[in-house]
């Protein structure tokens, strides 16, 4: 690190170019070639894939998007003449532009079930030739204005469906610009100096541009979510100015103490940068956990996320410490700068605050902690009830066209239309096309069905399918109850004495197997990721419970984020306030990335927090003194760094989008608890009670384990002698005086 640290400072110009031509390189590449997001659900081995796949197979005319234009009538009827006349004139107007396959209208001599019963609401279908990832803005934006310039003040007309769902406004970029200016507003609070409050924002822009453009092209390579670039920039913008922020604070140290600006940098990047790769290495592992899960949709989110982390980190290592050598002592406020060369090197104490918190906690441990707990308890309370399953255009806000065609759409024909079921098998003679017509007849009857549409068979007759209207919405758990009667009593029936092998598929169904394949697999995961976490805390803290100390915290913090969560969004308290939509189920992926976020970020407070503490347990062996002087050290920085992350993350509520806003809030929540609740009051409060047994580790295992220090050893003598070299100083500070240092609390 110390050699990096260098070559960069010395070579600043050369460093800073190099990055630039990065992200001007990438970012050009991924002009030119374009997105190419997939939300593709499909988990392997499941029911609804393999109907997917039969489906897509015997009849590929199915396989583009199907969207829905539907308009309302309060007075009248929608068979009247010039509705009907206006209507159908606007359908074939759309049936001719580009990308759109074919439109089946209401109108015509099958679409009479497109008629609601009391004649005030009809809807047609509009069948594009690609997949909605692979529709042109442009051709959506076209229909849509092609449809709604058909209403008038007696015509309400409004659409549906996922291709109409790219050209709902979103936010923009508003989001990230109210993030970052936040962040700017915290830096210069905490530093007085504009160009340091500059860099870790100038520092994360870079690294987490370039992660976005990067994640453009890795759609190309593999499946990558339409959210992931907008997941990786949340988490980038977050960790990344937080990194530069410890680095740039330990910077600003060095030059009070009397350090070169080439050598405060150098030392910056040697001792904090190391924590920084430390915790970014954390971030990236739990990230990877996601991995075993063997989920394509999951790994190009996994990936997209790390690869930002990744290049947030090396933006914090590299450009940071040249961009710090650029600005020079101006890394100072004004005031700082003066004082400096009025008095000459001065040591930075714990004071204020931080100094009378950090002796109340250790004087109140018990109390605190109960305290402590009992928040973290009953914020965890409601995920209890968390309900897994995926939102859909239901959910959006009250006044998209999405979701008032969504519900225009459960009034006039049932809640059930908006997500039917597919049913497909292959037909092998003349006994399975009589059994379909039986099992036709015997669906009509089933309890939860609506309606059910003739059975439809390819043109080889080798493969049929039916659509199933349910009698619920498709986030009701009686449309999956309908789902499981279907697959375990009904067909079963139907396939006896026959070649039938019936699949259900459709949205609910493709929903509740992709949730079922995620819950089966969570223990695992959520295993997989502590443990890795656990073994890395244990090789750098020797300690046996720090790393349990820290999975316990970390399992806190994102049962109570998930408890915000769900009240928020799935009990809608608020949700429609904030312009979130209607309640809804928890998206079934939320668990796994929360999971693997949440845990790489909680466990970067615990780095920072506990590794100052075992400096000083190195250095003295008291642990009261130890805790007492690393919460005192850490707790403001830690609480800046918090409060940076949490705008970040809540300012992408503005994004527009639900699972961004549900990232952000179940974030900034973790977040929050973790830095405010968890490590500085009941991390603390623990440490104390446990006494020198934080530090336990038996001498067998002690070792055999590989050696991993976080500060090096040589820096850590660095300190220590420049520590001793400023005894006198702090010995007339304090005359003078001044609060006492917190290092000089009777223990």
């Amino acid at each position: 690190m110390a050699a990096l640290a260098r070559w960069c400072v010395r070579n600043r110009l050369l460093a800073v170019l190099l990055w630039l031509l990065a992200f001007g390189g990438v970012s050009a590449a991924a002009a030119v070639a374009g997105s190419s997001y997939s939300n593709d659900y499909e988990a392997p081995g499941t029911e609804s894939g393999a109907a997917t796949a039969l489906l897509r197979d015997g009849f590929p005319g199915l396989g583009g998007a199907g969207d829905t234009v539907v308009w309302h009538t309060a007075s009248g009827t929608v068979r009247a003449a010039d509705v009907e006349q206006t209507m159908t004139q606007t359908l074939d107007r759309i049936a001719e532009l580009p990308g759109v396959a074919s439109v089946s209208s209401p109108y015509d001599g099958q679409g009479t079930g497109r008629i609601s019963a009391d004649g005030h609401t009809a809807y047609a279908t509009v069948a594009f030739e690609d997949r909605a990832e692979d529709i042109a803005t442009s051709e959506a934006e076209a229909v849509v204005r092609t449809a709604e310039s058909a209403g008038t003040d007696g015509l309400q007309v409004e659409l549906g469906g996922s291709a109409v769902a790219l050209t709902e406004s979103s936010g923009g970029h508003l989001a990230e610009i109210v993030g970052v200016v936040v962040a700017a507003a915290v830096l210069f609070l905490a530093f007085g100096s504009p160009a340091a409050s500059v860099l870790p924002i100038a520092t994360a822009l870079v690294g987490v541009g370039t992660a976005y453009a990067a994640i453009v092209l890795l759609g190309h390579a593999m499946t990558v979510a339409d959210f992931a670039p907008m997941l990786g920039m949340l988490i980038g913008l977050g960790v990344g100015i937080d990194y530069a922020l410890f680095i740039v604070t330990r910077h600003r140290r060095g030059l009070k103490r009397g350090l070169s600006v080439t050598e405060a940098a150098t030392r910056a990047v040697t001792t904090t940068g190391r924590a920084v790769v430390f915790a970014g290495a954390t971030v990236c592992i739990a990230l990877l956990g996601m991995l075993i899960l063997r989920l394509s949709f999951l790994n190009g989110v996994a990936i997209a996320a790390c690869l930002t982390v990744v290049l947030t980190v090396a933006a914090s290592v590299t450009l940071l410490p040249a961009l710090l050598s650029f600005i020079g002592l101006r890394a100072l406020s004004r005031r700082e700068r003066r004082r400096l060369a009025e008095h000459g090197p001065q040591p930075e104490l714990p004071t204020g605050f931080a100094h009378r918190w950090s002796a109340f906690v250790e004087r109140h441990p018990k109390v605190l902690g109960v305290i402590a707990l009992a928040v973290m308890t009953v914020l965890a309370l409601p995920t209890l009830s968390l309900h897994l399953g995926t939102s859909d255009q239901g959910n959006d806000p009250e006044a998209s066209t999405t979701r008032q065609a969504y519900d225009l759409l459960a009034e006039g024909f049932g809640p059930g239309v908006n997500g039917p079921l597919t049913l497909v098998t292959r037909v092998n003679g003349a006994e399975d096309r009589l059994a379909l017509d039986n099992l036709d007849a015997t669906i009509r009857t089933t309890e939860g069905v609506a309606s059910a549409t003739p059975v439809t068979y390819d043109a080889g007759g080798d493969t049929a399918y039916f659509t199933i209207v349910p009698t619920s919405a498709p986030q009701s758990q009686r449309t999956s109850d309908l789902v499981d009667r279907l697959r375990t009593e009904v067909l079963p029936r139907a396939e006896t004495g026959t070649s039938l092998d019936v699949h259900v598929g459709g949205v609910t169904a493709g929903y509740d197997d992709f949730a079922d394949v995620i819950v089966d697999k969570l223990p695992l995961f959520v295993g997989v990721v502590i443990g890795l976490g656990c073994l890395l805390l244990l090789l750098a803290f020797r300690s046996v419970g720090i790393p349990v100390k820290a999975a316990a915290m970390n399992v806190a913090a994102v049962a109570a984020a998930f408890g915000v969560v769900v009240t928020i969004f799935q009990w809608g308290w608020g949700s429609e306030l904030l312009g979130l939509g209607r309640a809804g189920p928890i998206e079934p992926f939320l668990p796994v990335i929360m999971v693997s976020v949440l845990f790489g970020l909680s466990m970067d407070y615990q780095v920072f927090l506990v590794s100052r503490m075992y400096e000083e347990w190195l250095e003295t062996g008291d642990n009261r003194r130890a805790v007492r002087v690393g919460l005192a050290e850490t707790s403001r920085v830690i609480n800046s760094a918090a409060v940076i992350m949490i705008s970040v993350f809540l300012a992408f509520v503005l994004s527009g989008d639900r699972v961004i806003a549900m990232f952000g809030i179940a974030l900034a929540s973790a977040v929050a608890l973790d830095a405010f609740v968890l490590r500085t009051l009941l991390v603390p409060a623990l440490m104390h009670l446990l006494g020198g047994a934080n530090w336990w580790l038996s001498r067998w295992l002690d070792a055999r384990l590989p050696l991993i220090s976080i500060e090096p050893p040589e820096c850590r003598a660095a300190h220590e002698r420049l520590a001793a070299a400023t005894d006198a100083e702090v010995a007339d500070v304090l005359a003078k005086g001044q609060d006492e240092d917190v290092r000089d609390i009777p223990g």
